[in-house]
């Protein structure tokens, strides 16, 4: 039998545990589906959050668990399952899942997304074997080596300063002749003597047998090729969002995110869509938290009129 909410929240990161917060507060039924085991999102990859107002230098993992306990202790239900398809009849959204389907008069898309592959030669076969998305996840597999990160971002800069730290040697391999990152970062990267960055430079190839050995480096600027010796690279060049098999539901940009007001409302009443799966120009735990909050209030008021309309 589907079990019916008033509300279903796809995702656990900060926009969904904090949609939830606010939804328990007004005393919606609500359910939080992660299809992972633990709530958090890419919250959980930040060795060190340094820009929450509020909680400088707090870990991912912590502010992760601190969102997750202030949830639950509202009361909020959390799940454990994938959305495979939502299904529009009426005013009810079927929601379907591997295990279990559930019925709902709205819901909160907050799926977050996933990390862009380089698509380059060996990135595939030795992903897990140097190759990492996540220099916070594997950075101690590689204390007092080598390692290359790819990209000239936040991400990218956070993961070069969090490996200088274990790691012999940095090289930040950035396709331009500027880094795109905050000035703070750029700023605390350039005292770290261990970091090298290669400008004007992409990976044209990961080298390695059963484990990296190397990369072969592409100089867009000159046109040529060389080699450099590395241990491991850590690709951190951005994000594809997370709405495989749910952009039916309501309009997306030519991207695949979710187009949606600060209100978070979509283009179907009753879908709304909060954190790094919408459509904005900046993407940060701080403006996901925002999303969480307008998304459920959004949520609210509709399902009063919606209740209202049905009377």
């Amino acid at each position: 039998m589907n079990k019916k909410y008033d509300l279903v929240i796809l995702g656990s990161g900060p926009a969904g545990i904090t949609a939830g917060i606010y939804a328990m507060r007004a005393q919606l039924k609500t359910l939080l589906l992660e299809k992972n085991y633990i709530t958090g999102g890419q919250m959980l990859n930040t060795y060190e959050v340094d820009n929450y107002p509020g909680m400088p230098l707090i870990s991912g993992s912590d502010l992760s668990e601190a969102f997750e306990e202030h949830a639950k202790r509202l009361g909020l239900a959390i799940q454990q399952g994938e959305v495979s398809n939502i299904i529009h009849e009426g005013h009810s959204f079927h929601i379907q899942t591997e295990q279990d389907s559930y019925v709902a008069d709205s819901v909160i898309i907050a799926t977050g997304t996933r990390h862009r592959l380089l698509d380059v030669p060996g990135e595939k076969n030795l992903a897990g074997m140097g190759v990492s998305y996540c220099a916070t996840c594997d950075g101690a597999f590689f204390k007092d080596k080598t390692v290359a990160v790819a990209g000239g971002g936040d991400t990218a800069v956070e993961d070069a300063l969090f490996l200088s730290r274990i790691c012999k040697k940095v090289y930040l391999i950035h396709r331009r002749d500027q880094l795109r990152a905050a000035k703070i970062l750029q700023d605390r990267l350039a005292k770290q003597e261990n970091v090298e960055i290669l400008w004007n430079c992409e990976i044209n190839e990961i080298v390695g047998e059963q484990q990296v050995s190397g990369v072969e480096i592409f100089h867009n600027k000159e046109g040529n090729y060389t080699g450099l010796d590395v241990d491991g690279v850590f690709v951190a060049i951005g994000s594809l969002p997370n709405s495989h098999g749910l952009g039916h539901i309501a309009d997306t940009d030519s991207n695949g995110y979710f187009i949606a007001g600060e209100d978070c409302k979509t283009s179907t009443p009753g879908i709304f869509t909060a954190g790094d799966i919408r459509a904005k120009a900046l993407r940060q735990i701080v403006t996901a938290v925002a999303d969480g909050a307008n998304a459920a209030t959004s949520a609210f008021r509709y399902l009063v009129d919606l209740h209202k309309n049905c009377q």
